[in-house]
Parts: C-alpha cells; sequence; structure tokens
C-alpha cells in the first residue's frame, strides 16, 4: 500500500516525493520471524528457480482453450452453450494477449518459498503462495491458477531440473489442498 504522512495534493512534487512503499507485513519476509502466512506456503525444499518466458500467441491461446474446457467440464455446461463460451473466452484471452503485446515482453520469473516473482520491462509482481489456488499441468505447460487470474508456464523455457521441481510443487499445492 502506498501512503503519505504529508498533506498536499496527490499530482504536486513534494506529495508524490513523500510517497513510501509502506508494508504492512514485512515480517513475512524475515527469516527470523515465521509468520502465519509462511505456514501455508509449500513445504517443499525448493531452491530458486529463474527462468524467462516469452509466450508465443498459439502457445497462450492453447492454454487458455484448455484451461476454459476444464472450467466449462467442471461446470457441466452442455454442448452449445459450452462450445460458444469456449470459443468466446479464448477469443477474448487472444485479444487481450494482442491488444497488451505480451508477445513483444520477456517475463522473467524467480519461484521461491516466498511466493512468484514476475518481472518484465514494465515492473515487478510478486504472487504470494496464498494467491496461488491451485496447480493444474496440461500439455504444453503448467499453469498456476490465481485468485485473480492465471499464470501459464511452458514447457519449452524450462530444463528438466526446473521441470522436476515445479511437478514437486504442483504435487505440494494439492497435498496441501486436500488438507484443508
Amino acid at each position: 500500500m502506498l501512503w503519505s504522512d504529508r498533506p498536499g495534493s496527490a499530482g504536486s512534487a513534494d506529495a508524490a516525493g513523500a510517497l513510501v512503499q509502506h508494508d504492512d507485513e514485512a515480517a513475512l519476509f524475515a527469516a527470523s520471524e515465521p509468520s502465519s502466512r509462511q505456514a501455508a506456503s509449500p513445504s517443499l525444499p525448493l531452491c530458486e528457480l529463474h527462468f524467462a518466458v516469452r509466450y508465443r500467441l498459439w502457445e497462450y491461446a492453447a492454454f487458455m482453450w484448455q484451461h476454459g474446457r476444464f472450467l466449462i467440464r467442471r461446470r457441466r455446461v452442455g454442448f452449445p452453450a459450452g462450445w460458444y463460451l469456449l470459443v468466446k473466452s479464448t477469443a477474448v484471452a487472444v485479444l487481450h494477449f494482442i491488444l497488451l503485446g505480451r508477445s513483444r515482453r520477456t517475463y522473467e520469473f524467480t519461484i521461491d518459498e516466498h511466493g512468484i516473482l514476475r518481472n518484465t520491462g514494465t515492473g515487478v509482481t510478486l504472487i504470494d503462495w496464498n494467491d496461488v489456488i491451485t496447480v493444474r499441468s496440461y500439455p504444453r505447460g503448467i499453469m498456476f491458477v490465481l485468485s485473480r487470474g492465471t499464470l501459464p508456464i511452458p514447457f519449452r523455457c524450462l530444463d528438466a531440473n526446473q521441470l522436476a521441481a515445479l511437478r514437486r510443487l504442483a504435487d505440494g499445492r494439492k497435498a496441501l489442498q486436500a488438507e484443508s
């Protein structure tokens, strides 16, 4: 959360310079003070995984098609409506992919015990493990289903060791879900 202790308009240079990033859960990353949120992270011997992803349009569309099929099947939507929803959701995802220029960016990922860190030229996103609902495996890669959206990771961007570590992570997340 961004906050300022100085009065003034948000547009003034003085107020903009006074904005400070305030982290209410700073103890989350302190090694000496484990919090309850850290207990929810996967208890796997997960070393840091570093890899880069540059999404391709057909690959992204395939991820969205496969994930859409899973969601529609799970909700037991019938034939005509199911196919309509599948085509429409995939087309909208592809349109957003094109309009946001996702194929022009290289995403650098770091996955560790704190969560998933996605770094691009436009910014950094930290996804905490509590935001990861499930990890699904598809023929083209692994998809992290988040509380708000999805995060596909193609197999072509991972070496054998990274793929094995991500599969262990997925199995660990499924075990944690089964316990809850």
